[in-house]
């Protein structure tokens, strides 16, 4: 077996043929830190968190890139707005989503470098650009890419021109195309001196798309294995990252991955929903392991429908694996955390390793642990010691890849506490209490389809004089 993923850029499932036998360079597009991590930020960060895990397992040297936007129009008009210097504000951001990342068990990159710092590779990456005729000098402290000037420009998510958005530069006057987007851009009146650097062509600020170009290229070299990021990234940060490294005459990313986003009740999740889906106050009321199943154990090209019938159906599954962890320890003791993470690929059941290997099929890979959790389950019934501890090896691997070994940081802390029966419960109860207005509303449609939902995800519902009651179903 051998890995494939679906390269954006192709539309199709390719093989895996890293650069470098043995070696990954990976590039995965952070934050930019002008506000509080919500949970559509996770959905990008567990999808990769997931992709590094198994690349490892595949005995893979993985290189981790994840940056850190640290200056742009909107830190700088939200930090004045709240009258923070702009560094100040960014770096106050930019702990938060490292707080956000650590909650839901996200392993740190290897490098996670911040567009402040590096300028100078910036300025290099413009000086390449403009001496192979890719860009021009517009006004002083403004240069601008050229788009006509790139054969290729528009090949990543296979657009013309003028099939192509306009972005909010479109207007400058000095510009030659409204297509042509930002290099470098000059201050605006009223911005922070110290927001900007000196450079050949003036004194100003890099654009959006420079820094990636810049900094994928510092750490992974002109070619590199993987470019990761969210959907909504495509068009025109990456189509722009893309550009101006083949401009430069960098041969950029080998393959493209890119996670869908988060819905709410059908729509796009949008910052305009407020403070209710970021990360801090989500888990508040919905605990991490949760959260991160919620979001983590849909595969990476499909949406996530975030919503409290899906906490609820990834309430209940935790419930249920973590359960068999912790009663196979009170069994037979715990498997050794070495043991677990020694585990390669080739090792595990074959079932799930063929799911991991088909672009990371991480619903198919879930019901591989749902099959050995209820082996597992029956060997804890028959009190065979040797096969406890086996399942718990495999099930304990297996939801390692996903970053969800109920035995590891930062779960172990409250592993043997009852917090998974108890998130079910509000979770459940909170069902259970819509399923109840709609009887109530004569909507039985919706209350049956409320019921259904927790029926798959193996709760039990029944009716009582008294009211409804739940339990799991027996496996």
């Amino acid at each position: 077996m051998s890995l494939s993923i679906y390269d954006s850029a192709t539309h199709s499932l390719r093989d895996f043929v890293p650069l470098v036998p043995g070696k990954v360079g990976l590039y995965v597009c952070g934050a930019t830190v002008q506000g509080s991590p919500h949970i559509g930020h996770m959905r990008s960060a567990v999808a990769f968190d997931v992709l590094v895990r198994w690349l490892r397992r595949s005995g893979y040297d993985v290189t981790l890139i994840r940056n850190v936007t640290d200056i742009d129009d909107k830190i700088l008009t939200k930090s004045a707005e709240a009258g923070r210097l702009w560094w100040a504000w960014a770096y106050r951001f930019e702990r938060e989503f490292s707080q956000a990342y650590a909650t839901l068990g996200v392993l740190p990159p290897t490098y996670e470098p911040r567009a402040t710092g590096h300028i100078p590779d910036m300025i290099e990456l413009i000086r390449q650009i403009l001496d192979r005729g890719h860009a021009y000098v517009g006004n002083p402290g403004n240069v601008y890419f050229d788009v006509d000037s790139l054969p290729d420009y528009g090949s990543l998510t296979r657009q013309s021109g003028r099939d192509m958005h306009v972005d909010e530069e479109s207007l400058e006057p000095d510009k030659r195309n409204p297509h042509d987007f930002a290099l470098w851009k000059a201050p605006k009146p009223g911005e922070p001196s110290d927001a900007a650097w000196d450079t050949p062509w003036g004194r100003g600020r890099p654009g959006w798309h420079l820094e990636c170009s810049a900094m994928s290229g510092r750490y992974l070299g002109a070619e590199f294995d993987i470019h990761g990021g969210g959907i909504d990234l495509r068009f025109p940060h990456h189509e722009n990252e893309q550009a101006q490294s083949h401009a430069a005459g960098r041969k950029f990313a080998r393959y493209w991955m890119h996670n869908a986003w988060v819905t709410i009740e059908g729509e796009k999740m949008s910052k305009s929903l407020g403070n209710s889906l970021i990360v801090a106050n989500v888990v508040k009321d919905v605990p991490a392991a949760v959260l991160r199943f919620a979001l983590g154990t849909v595969h990476y090209r499909s949406t996530v429908a975030y919503s409290p019938e899906t906490l609820a159906e990834a309430a209940a599954v935790w419930a249920r694996v973590s359960g068999f962890v912790e009663r196979s320890v009170s069994m037979v003791g715990e498997v050794s955390r070495d043991d677990v993470v020694g585990l390669k690929a080739a090792d595990f059941p074959a079932d799930f390793h063929a799911a991991m290997d088909d672009d990371l099929n991480v619903p198919a890979a879930l019901a591989v642990i749902h099959e050995k959790v209820t082996e597992g389950n029956t060997a804890l019934a028959n009190h065979d010691d040797p096969a406890i501890r086996t399942a718990q090896l495999n099930v304990r691997a297996m939801l390692d890849v996903l970053g969800l070994d109920p035995l590891a940081e930062p779960w172990r802390e409250n592993f043997g506490q009852d917090q998974a029966h108890q998130a079910l419960d509000s979770l459940v109860q909170a069902v259970l209490e819509e399923r109840s207005a709609a009887r109530a509303a004569k909507d039985w449609a919706r209350a049956d389809a409320l019921r259904d939902t927790l029926t798959r995800a193996g709760v039990i519902v029944e009716d009582s004089a008294d009211g409804a009651r739940w339990h799991l179903e027996r496996h």
